[in-house]
């Protein structure tokens, strides 16, 4: 089997399986809890919040720990908005996940927000001008992805938050795809807020982490006990916190390296689909894309049928976020960037790994071409 889909999940690190056995079994204490079992899990709780905060260039106490990218998004999202009292206007883009639309959804309906979206291109970017001029006084937050799941293309983070600083007005960023590929330095990029899953890092599902600027104001979801400086309160998930930790500390030190190699292997896998397969189209941005995000549409096929007829070739992909998949409808992501909606039913995205070898890769790149023509053949027939 050759795995093409790491934009929906990655495989655990085996550094990071090491890592986890000793907190599951001998390292079971409560952070809370007043005693040395309780204060030894603290101490490695405040180590694995040192080390994120290290690859996040901000103070450890600015880390919040989650249960994932859709957690850490809500925060950000509804938080911030919610906790600020500058206004009720929101500013995102209709290319977000779903965990960014809805929590934007729920603050116009439960709490009468505006929110007005910025228009992507063809390519998926946004335009820092466009932020620029729909800015308010009343503007509480803009919410725009680092970079895109579906298609990878990579959003001009530090002209956004250039124009973001110049008003005063706070900027979150779903860090979640970019994460391992992108620097992830805050002060560098500028933003205020950004969320990171660790299941797209080598860490096991469940745990991720958020970055909150010190002093932004922030209503928390969760309400209880008072942890994590009461921005999410529940007993901390101490295993899950030294993974994330250790994965996004390994990502961080192989990035630049495994982006190049992965970039090449991207670039030639994709002249090679668009080359033998005639009715292919790449979609997204053509060069500022993630490294490892390859994918396109196949008018006149099903993007479901040429996903089927590839897994029975051993190729794994998927047709775009897997928080969509079993949907009908088409691809938010690719008819907010003027695709047909019958057009971004075809749609086909191949996601790479740093683990990925050039062999793989042209495995999967020859199958592109015979799936795809042995639907078109049962579409004659």
């Amino acid at each position: 089997m050759v795995y093409l889909d790491n934009a929906a999940t990655t495989p655990v690190r085996r550094e990071v399986l090491d890592a986890l056995w000793p907190q599951l079994t001998g390292g079971f204490g409560n952070p809370s809890s007043h005693h040395r079992v309780g204060e030894a899990a603290a101490a490695t709780l405040l180590g694995a919040r040192s080390s994120v905060a290290g690859v996040l260039g901000c103070r450890p106490p600015e880390v919040v720990f989650t249960s994932g990218g859709t957690e850490g998004d809500n925060l950000a999202v509804k938080g911030i908005a919610l906790g600020s009292p500058r206004g009720r206007h929101v500013i995102t883009t209709p290319i977000e996940h779903e965990a960014v639309l809805e929590s934007c959804d729920y603050l116009r309906r439960l709490h009468g927000f505006e929110i007005t979206m910025l228009d992507p291109d063809a390519s998926g970017l946004v335009d820092p001008e466009q932020l620029r001029r729909l800015l308010r006084p009343e503007t509480t937050l803009v919410s725009v992805q680092y970079a895109n799941s579906e298609v990878g293309s990579v959003q001009p983070l530090r002209e956004l938050t250039a124009v973001t600083r110049a008003a005063g007005v706070p900027f979150h960023t779903d860090a979640v795809q970019a994460a391992g590929w992108l620097s992830l330095d805050t002060a560098e990029l500028g933003v205020d807020a950004l969320t990171l899953s660790g299941h797209k890092l080598g860490a096991p599902q469940g745990i991720g982490a958020a970055y909150l600027r010190r002093r932004l104001p922030i209503e928390p979801l969760v309400h209880g006990g008072g942890q994590e400086r009461g921005r999410r309160s529940g007993t901390e998930n101490v295993a899950g916190a030294v993974a994330l930790a250790i994965a996004l500390r390994l990502a961080e030190e192989e990035r630049e390296v495994a982006s190049e190699r992965v970039a090449g292997l991207r670039d030639t896998f994709i002249a090679t689909v668009l080359a033998g397969t005639s009715t292919a189209r790449l979609t997204g941005h053509p060069s500022s894309r993630l490294p490892g995000s390859a994918s396109f549409v196949f008018p006149g096929t099903s993007g479901e049928a040429v996903l089927l007829e590839l897994e029975q070739r051993g190729i794994v992909c998927s047709s775009g976020s897997a928080c969509a998949a079993g949907s009908d409808e088409p691809s938010h992501v690719l008819t907010a960037m003027g695709l047909p909606a019958e057009e971004a039913l075809t749609a086909v995205r191949f996601t790479l790994a740093s683990g990925t070898t050039a062999a793989e890769a042209g495995r999967a790149a020859a199958a592109v071409h015979d799936a795809v023509a042995a639907v078109q053949h049962l579409g004659r027939r």
